[in-house]
């Protein structure tokens, strides 16, 4: 029992460290480079079509995980540009996505 509660210690700041990512410099990303088929953010810039689901709907599925959104952004799909991130550009893109939840 003693083991259990000592791993327990150990791994709990691990488990409470943030997400990588500055959701602001994501936003920045966003409006740049996927605001042109996306509604990045409600009433924000984006088109006015349904070409590409809006951010908010996307981070409100509950599928939509950090872990999630990191392999579909690295993953290429028919349709959406390959912009190939950079890992700091990755985590500021899901730390964005992820912050249109609250």
């Amino acid at each position: 029992m003693r083991y259990l509660a000592l791993v327990f210690l150990l791994a709990t700041p691990a488990l409470a460290q943030p997400e990588p990512g500055d959701a602001r410099a994501g936003r920045g990303l966003a409006a740049n480079w996927c605001a042109h088929c996306h509604r990045i953010a409600p009433g924000g810039p984006g088109p006015a079509t349904d070409m590409a689901a809006p951010f908010a709907s996307i981070a409100a599925m509950p599928s939509t995980t950090s872990m999630s959104l990191r392999v579909f952004l690295q993953t290429p799909h028919a349709g959406m540009p390959d912009y190939r991130l950079t890992r700091d550009q990755l985590d500021d893109l899901v730390a964005y996505l992820l912050s249109l939840r609250r």
